[in-house]
C-alpha cells in the first residue's frame, strides 16, 4: 500500500528508536503496525483540530499555505538529491488531476473542519472510502459488484443522517456540503495514487504534490494575508510537524500490519474527536451524528472486507491532502 514518505529522516529515526527495545520486535506486525495505526490516527485528529484553532484567525489558503511550506522544506533534500529523476513521470495529466484532488480535500475539508463541530467533520469524511469505490471504476477500470455498490449506498445514508437534510441539524448547509467535497476530493486522490504508484516512486509522487500545491497557495495566501502573531506561528510550525508525523507513523503502520487490518483502524479517529471536540471546543455531537457515524463506519469496514477478500491492494494517503482526510487529511 503506497503511502507518502515525507522524508527519509523521520522514518529513520523512529525505526531506530523503536529497534532499541526488544519487546517491542517480539510482538506480531498487526500489533505494531496497530499501535503506529492508532498514534497516527490521533495525531491526525490533532492536526485538524490545530487547523479549526487557528481557522478562527488566520484565512484557510495562508493556513495551507504554511502548512505546504514546511512540509516542502522538510522534503526539499530528498528531491533535491534526486534530481532530475524525482521529476520523471508517465502521468503528468494524472499528477495534475491529483494536486487539484488534494486542493480540493483540503480547502473544503479544512473549511468544514474551522465551521463545525469537529466530530461531525470527521464522521463526514470518513465518507472518502465509498467515493474511492466510484472513482475507482473511472481511473482504475474496476468493476464493482453488488454487495459494494449495496455498502456504499448504505454509507452514504449514514452521511445523510449525519447531515440532517431536514435543517435541523448544524452539520447541513454548505459546511456540511463542504465536508462531503473534502472526502470526494481525498477518494479521487487516493485511486490516482493507486494508479500512477505503479510505474512513479513515492519521490515523484511527492514531489509533484507538494511543489504544486504550493504554488496554487502562493497568490491566494498572499491576497489574505495576515501576518500571523508569535502565537500563530508556534501554531503554524506545529501543524506542520505533526502532518510529517502523522505520514511518518502511517509508513510503519503499512509496513508492519496487514493493509486491511490497518486501515480499520482509522476510524478510531472518531473517538479522538469527541474527546478533543469536547475538552477544547466544548462540543458533543447530536444522537442521529452518532447513529450515522456507526453506519457510515460499518459500511466502510464492509468495503475494506471486500476489498481484502477479492485481493485487490487497498490504498491509503493521508495527505498531504491532507487529509487525512482532511490528511488527510
Amino acid at each position: 500500500m503506497p503511502t507518502l514518505p515525507p522524508t527519509d529522516l523521520f522514518t529513520k529515526i523512529t525505526a531506530q528508536f523503536v529497534s532499541r527495545i526488544a519487546w517491542w520486535a517480539k510482538l506480531s506486525g498487526n500489533v505494531r503496525g496497530s499501535v503506529w495505526a492508532l498514534l497516527s490516527a490521533g495525531v491526525a485528529i490533532v492536526q485538524i483540530s490545530l487547523v479549526k484553532i487557528l481557522g478562527e484567525t488566520l484565512h484557510l489558503t495562508e493556513i495551507i499555505f504554511f502548512r505546504q511550506l514546511f512540509i516542502l522544506a522538510v522534503v526539499l533534500p530528498v528531491l533535491v538529491r534526486n534530481f532530475p529523476d524525482a521529476f520523471k513521470t508517465r502521468y503528468y495529466g494524472l499528477h495534475f488531476l491529483r494536486v487539484i484532488g488534494a486542493l480540493t480535500a483540503m480547502l473544503l475539508g479544512f473549511a468544514a473542519v474551522i465551521n463545525m463541530p469537529l466530530a461531525d467533520a470527521t464522521t463526514i469524511a470518513f465518507s472518502k472510502s465509498f467515493f474511492v469505490t466510484i472513482f475507482a471504476i473511472f481511473f482504475l477500470g474496476e468493476s464493482v459488484g453488488r454487495r459494494r455498490w449495496f455498502a456504499v449506498g448504505v454509507g452514504f445514508i449514514g452521511v445523510m443522517i449525519v447531515m440532517q437534510p431536514s435543517g435541523e441539524g448544524a452539520s447541513f448547509g454548505l459546511y456540511g456540503l463542504m465536508a462531503l467535497g473534502g472526502a470526494a476530493g481525498a477518494g479521487m486522490v487516493m485511486v490516482i495514487i493507486r494508479r500512477i504508484s505503479q510505474s512513479d516512486t513515492t519521490i515523484t509522487i511527492l514531489a509533484y504534490q507538494s511543489i504544486g500545491v504550493g504554488v496554487v497557495m502562493i497568490i491566494p495566501a498572499i491576497w489574505f494575508w495576515q501576518t500571523p502573531t508569535l502565537y500563530e506561528l508556534g501554531l503554524l510550525v506545529g501543524l506542520g510537524s505533526v502532518s510529517v508525523l502523522v505520514q511518518t507513523f502511517n509508513i510503519h503502520a503499512y509496513r508492519a500490519g496487514e493493509a486491511s487490518a490497518i486501515a480499520s483502524l482509522d476510524y478510531t479517529r472518531l473517538i479522538y474527536a469527541l474527546i478533543i471536540g469536547l475538552l477544547l471546543f466544548g462540543d458533543w455531537p447530536d444522537t442521529t451524528v452518532l447513529i450515522g457515524a456507526a453506519i457510515i463506519i460499518g459500511a466502510a469496514l464492509y468495503t475494506i472486507h471486500r476489498e481484502a477478500r477479492l485481493g485487490r491492494k487497498l490504498t491509503r494517503i493521508e495527505e498531504n491532502t491532507g487529509i487525512s482526510g482532511a490528511d488527510e487529511k
